[in-house]
């Protein structure tokens, strides 16, 4: 089979809740200690990815982290019963749904040694995410543990990286040489910038990038402080297509100018300010899209959040924009309610891989049948609603920790994600 782009998306886990934990997350923040509701979260991500297997794509999945994770707080000096409520909550977190932040991924076509290439982000920023590396690195060690692919522990503190949400990259086709573009930031007004500059340098290094087709790029302070906390909530690339806000970076111009004598044949589809305010494009998710390339010569859909429907100003500015004769075709919604709710849309939950699927551990590619099993373990064991005084009941604990042990077994992955846990 050739070469192709294949979305892994995060399953969303049984521990799903809303803690508000993540400084600079508007809708993360908003939402803090509202119910959630971890079956619907999860079935709503299950019925994204059919979606996307409906469309012709190819699938993949990872799998939730084991939660609470009580090594983590034993490190710390204690446990789930006596942890404070924002030690607890950092523990229960199921924000490893959010697979954009497993890893910076550069294809073979782009490497000094023609493998592809996974840095493991280690999300430093964020207390509740900083430890969820160890379990993403174990997860990337099995599902590419060919020999056409490299899979690299994180770059260390304290230099932030947060993987794909942060990192783009440019081409005539995905089995093509790309450029890559590393998006970092430097201040955000009362929010941290996320994505240090020096980790970007290192992952770009690590991969054996040809750094004249690479390109580092600072996001714009008022992004940041609008609340684009990664750049995929303002911009997203695919194949030779950027599709970005006016106000996404700091220095546009001289980006779009390096870029355009990179890769010519670019096309840079900007939503201008006047149309599309920041508020409205993150309030929406406009930019926190799937931008895909469709088979057999259809063009590229953009997948959105149904905010983006439900957002006037956004859903009157797509409307005009498939009336053009653009390279985007088709405006596709999709429910992720619950995901929107703490801060993450449909780019959210996905990680893009280039590579050969017969090179992947085929336990971590789906098809619509193998979908109906893991959303009938979904629908059986993962709690209905998470309030959040319950995440002190020892019971909710132990329905948690039993539906991952169900779902892992369930997809023959129990051995071996215990063996590369032991070895880290």
């Amino acid at each position: 089979m050739a070469v192709t782009e294949i979305n892994f998306d995060g399953i969303i886990g049984p521990s799903h809740n809303y803690a508000g934990l993540s400084l600079g997350n508007l809708a993360s923040a908003n939402n803090a200690g509202a119910p959630s509701f971890p079956r619907r979260a999860a079935l709503e991500g299950i019925a994204k990815m059919r979606a996307n297997i409906a469309l012709g794509l190819r699938q993949g999945i990872f799998l939730p982290q084991r939660r609470p994770d009580h090594p983590w707080l034993a490190s710390l000096g204690t446990d789930m019963a006596s942890a404070e409520p924002h030690m607890r909550a950092a523990a229960f977190s199921a924000s490893s749904m959010w697979a954009a932040n497993a890893a910076t991924v550069s294809p073979a076509t782009d490497t000094g040694d023609g493998r592809c290439h996974l840095t493991v982000a280690n999300l430093v920023t964020m207390p509740h995410r900083s430890h969820e590396w160890p379990q993403t690195l174990a997860q990337l060690r099995v599902a590419f543990r060919s020999d056409r692919f490299a899979v690299h522990a994180p770059v260390p503190a304290p230099f932030g990286d947060e993987g794909a949400a942060n990192h783009m990259r440019l081409c005539d086709t995905h089995a093509a040489p790309g450029v890559e573009i590393f998006v970092y930031g430097r201040a955000g007004g009362a929010f941290p910038a996320r994505q240090h500059v020096e980790a970007s340098k290192a992952v770009a290094r690590i991969h054996g990038l040809d750094l004249a087709r690479t390109l580092f790029v600072e996001q714009s302070e008022e992004a940041i402080a609008a609340g684009a906390f990664h750049n995929d909530v303002v911009a997203v690339a695919n194949e030779r297509v950027l599709f970005a806000h006016e106000r996404a970076f700091a220095h546009k111009h001289s980006f779009f100018t390096d870029l355009r004598r990179l890769l010519p044949s670019v096309e840079i589809v900007e939503v201008p300010d006047s149309a599309v305010s920041l508020s409205d494009a993150i309030k929406s998710y406009l930019f926190n899209a799937q931008l895909v390339t469709l088979p057999d010569g259809a063009g590229m859909a953009l997948i959105v959040p149904t905010e983006a429907q439900a957002t006037p100003a956004v859903w009157q500015w797509l409307e005009t924009l498939l009336t053009g004769n653009g390279p985007i075709r088709q405006v596709i919604p999709v429910d992720v309610r619950q995901s929107m709710a703490n801060g993450g849309g449909p780019a959210c939950l996905r990680l893009r891989v280039v590579a050969d699927p017969l090179d992947i551990d085929e336990r971590f590619l789906v098809t619509d049948a193998k979908l109906d099993g893991i959303a009938a373990v979904i629908a059986d064991h993962w709690p209905e609603k998470i309030a959040p005084a319950d995440l002190s009941d020892a019971h909710l604990i132990a329905k948690v920790e039993q539906s991952w042990l169900t779902l892992v077994d369930h997809l023959q992955l129990s051995r071996d994600l215990c063996v590369e846990a032991e070895t880290d």
